[in-house]
């Protein structure tokens, strides 16, 4: 048996092209003491990749990211023979896993979940809507809330988490018609725009005249901004992205607005969700049951075969996706 790799062969200027990518092929790895070889079944493809591109991934190695795999051998009880593990040796169709990484952990397989849930609504993209609605903005009940990037992975679980808790008004900012006709219409969204329509600003006072309590940011620039003039006093914002950055020479200019932080007595808090993963049993026992149920929707656009994760990986930096992107890895 082989294993496949995708490496960084150059650095992108822009959106990445094939050309920035190289396919490798070579044996698979040892099996050492303490650790366990694994099959990759799901790969996450995510934005914050991008920024990786320009100066944390190095040339020539292997990409890191969001995986799920069964294991094929062990050196390591912890981790037997057919075990599913959730580790972060992605880009590549196998990997050499240390039973002793506290990001690598047995994934239960349970009924009415597929395993590519792991990697988003149950994976961190699930968890980032949740820390940054409960525990960052804190969320309450009839409160209007903002969501930028609404059709993503992030912000689909975001919108059905938003309506669960309560909020009085739920509206989201999206890249087309039809994926804001989808947040309208399949998940429960109040009102959803195309931000390509017209200005934010305009289109965010148009939907929330009265204001929003709570902003959950994907995007930053343009949405930041129109956020924070929407913002009601004592108003939130939970930061976990900035995609309109991502593809920048030079990152946009601050708010215009952002003194209104202090004048509007306004909280604006980043995270990263890693620090956050004492929280994961707490949202998958929320979660679970109101997949099983229907309640919630794990949306997911899955791009099936490893020869195609630069394409998925494309794509979902031009927005195709909806929901969370997946890369199903064909078995050896």
């Amino acid at each position: 048996m082989t294993m496949a790799s995708m490496v960084l062969r150059s650095r992108p200027t822009g959106l990445p092209t094939p050309e920035n990518f190289d396919l490798v092929e070579g044996d698979l790895p040892r099996v050492v003491p303490g650790a366990a070889l694994v099959e990759n079944r799901y790969l996450s493809v995510d934005p914050y990749m991008r920024q990786l591109m320009d100066d944390g991934w190095a040339l020539g190695e292997p990409f890191e990211g969001r995986s799920v795999g069964r294991v094929l051998e062990s050196a390591d009880p912890r981790l037997a023979v057919g075990d599913v593990v959730f580790h972060r040796g992605g880009w590549r169709t196998h990997a050499l896993v240390d039973a002793n990484d506290p990001q690598v952990r047995v994934l239960p397989e349970m009924d009415g979940v597929s395993l590519s849930m792991h990697l988003g609504i149950l994976g961190g993209t699930g968890l980032t809507a949740y820390v940054g609605l409960v525990k960052i903005a804190r969320l309450e009940q009839g409160e209007t809330v903002f969501i930028s990037a609404a059709a993503g992975g992030v912000g689909t679980a975001a919108g059905q988490l938003a309506r669960m808790l309560g909020a009085g008004r739920v509206i989201g900012s999206t890249g087309s018609a039809a994926k804001a006709r989808y947040l309208v219409e399949e998940l429960g969204f109040d009102e959803a725009f195309n931000y390509r329509d017209a200005p934010v600003v305009d289109q965010l006072r148009a939907a929330a005249p009265d204001g929003i309590h709570v902003y959950l940011d994907n995007v930053g620039g343009d949405h930041l901004e129109a956020a924070i003039g929407s913002l009601v006093d004592h108003g939130r914002i939970a930061w976990c992205g900035a995609i309109a950055q991502y593809q920048t020479d030079s990152p946009p200019a601050a708010p215009r607005n952002l003194y209104d932080i202090a004048g509007k007595s306004l909280r604006l808090e980043g995270y990263l969700v890693r620090e956050y993963g004492y929280l994961q049993q707490e949202w998958t026992d929320l979660v679970v049951p109101r997949l099983r149920s229907g309640q919630f929707v794990a949306t997911e656009t899955i791009i099936e075969g490893f020869d195609h994760i630069v394409d998925a990986f494309v794509g979902l930096l031009r927005g195709d996706n909806v929901g969370k992107m997946i890369v199903s890895v064909e078995p050896s």
